[in-house]
This record gives structure tokens, sequence and C-alpha cells, in this order.
């Protein structure tokens, strides 16, 4: 299995991240994309990744951080996203759920990820949340300078926006929110099975979101649930959870151009 976004460059796996890392390794996760949401995470994760071959770094400012950034925070992940570790941009997209950055700034940042990412020839990992109409103008905004490359992560939106999403060139990711049964995430269980067998990613946003029946008993969450996701993945969608790993593993490795093991 691939986790496809967790932030392992967080306080929260300060102590001991050498443990997450091989914990998540014995339970089939052979690859961990590390995500930046400010220009140290972005920087630690590339670090992160010399250390342990197995983390792929992502650089990028998370749209809830926007307003506190300069301009040598964006040229530091310009910089590091020439590294040749790194995978992906991001993450970046829209927020209106919090206030905590304008959305004119955010705009901003979004429009910067999305042309360093053609830049670099890399896919983007794209946060949404209560902005689909807003993101919807600008990734088609986007898409009219060339072809799109990248996932919304930790989907949380309709099937229509699912399905704009994919018709645009991008995949869809799925966390530990699909595991939840209370009736608030009904309508997202119900939009699992409506995505392209191509387009499918899991992932776990660790330290959030702790899958089923973790919840509640796990505070921090870590890439070695990742398989918690896939069975629930599985039963929505009607077929083995061996399936589904085998499925989101290739789509990974064809967005994120991760090499097969040796």
């Amino acid at each position: 299995m691939i986790d496809t976004h967790a932030h392992l460059n967080q306080i929260d796996y300060d102590s001991d991240l050498g443990e997450v890392v091989e914990s998540a390794y014995q339970r089939g996760i052979k690859a961990i994309i590390c995500v930046g949401t400010t220009s140290d995470s972005s920087a630690k994760g590339v670090k992160i990744a010399l250390q342990y071959p197995q983390v792929h770094p992502a650089v990028g400012i998370q749209p809830n951080y926007t307003a506190e950034v300069g301009d040598d925070d964006w040229n530091a992940v310009v910089e590091l996203s020439a590294d040749p570790n790194v995978v992906a941009i991001g993450e970046t997209g829209l927020d209106r759920y919090w206030d905590f950055a304008p959305l004119s700034v955010q705009y901003d940042y979004f429009d910067r990820h999305l042309r360093l990412a053609r830049q670099r020839d890399l896919p983007v990992v794209i946060h949404c949340r209560e902005a689909e109409a807003e993101l919807l103008e600008v990734l088609r905004e986007a898409a009219g300078r060339g072809p799109l490359q990248g996932v919304l992560h930790s989907f949380s939106g309709s099937a229509e926006f699912a399905a704009e999403c994919v018709k645009l060139g991008l995949f869809v990711s799925f966390s530990g929110m699909v595991t939840y049964r209370n009736r608030k995430f009904l309508p997202l269980r119900e939009v699992v099975g409506s995505i392209p067998e191509g387009r499918l990613l899991l992932e776990t946003d660790s330290p959030y979101l702790v899958p089923h029946p973790l919840r509640g008993r796990q505070k921090r969450n870590e890439p070695a649930n990742l398989g918690l996701i896939a069975e629930s993945v599985a039963e929505l969608r009607g077929v083995s959870t061996a399936e589904i790993i085998g499925t989101t593993t290739a789509n990974a490795r064809r967005l994120f151009s991760l090499a097969e093991p040796g």
C-alpha cells in the first residue's frame, strides 16, 4: 500500500518517527508521501526523505497558512521543489471553512502552486474545504494552460464535484472519514463508489482523522492504519480489499512517478 498523504514532518512524530515508519512498513505500507504545509515543514519533509527511503516529500504552503507567509517562504518552497526527491507540489488549494487567510491570498498562492507544479512537471496535492465552486474555477483556468495532474486529498465533497475534478484529470483520495458510520458521513461514503477505478487513491492524513474502529481510542493517526481505510473503501465499492490495495497502489505509483520496489 501507499499512503498518499501524511504529515510526518509535524511535531507529533518528533519523538518516535523511526518507529512510526517501521510500523507502517511492517503493515504493508511501502511508500508514504510526506506533505508540507509551510516552508519549514516542507524543508523538514525533504530531510526526512533522506533518512527514510520509503518517504517521499511534497512541498508547499497549505491555504490556511498563506496569510502568515512572505516572499522568503515562497522562494524557499520554489527552491525545495527542485530537489530530486520531491514528488509533488502542495498541499495547496482553497478553504472557506476556517477564516485563517483571506480568500484573495489563498487564490494567489493556489495559482502559484499550480504554475510551479507545471514548471516542475510534478502533480499537485489539493486541499478543498467548502470551496468547491471557487476551486473548480481556478482549476478550469489552469487546465486551459495545459493538462492537470494531481489529487484532491482527503476528499469530503459531492459526487458531482468529484466527477468534475476527474474530468479535469485529477485523482481523488479518501482518508479515515470514509470509515465513520455516523449519519454526517453517509453522503461521503456514497461518493466512494462513483470514482473511476483508475483515479482512486488512499491516505491517512496522519496525524489527523484516525479511522474507525480506532477513533476515540487512539489520539494520533499513523500511516500504519491505512489498511483500515482500504477495507472500508473495498466494502463500499463491493470488491475485495486486495483489489483495492492493488488498484490504489498502482494509481499512486503512476501519479507520483514512484518506482516499483526492487
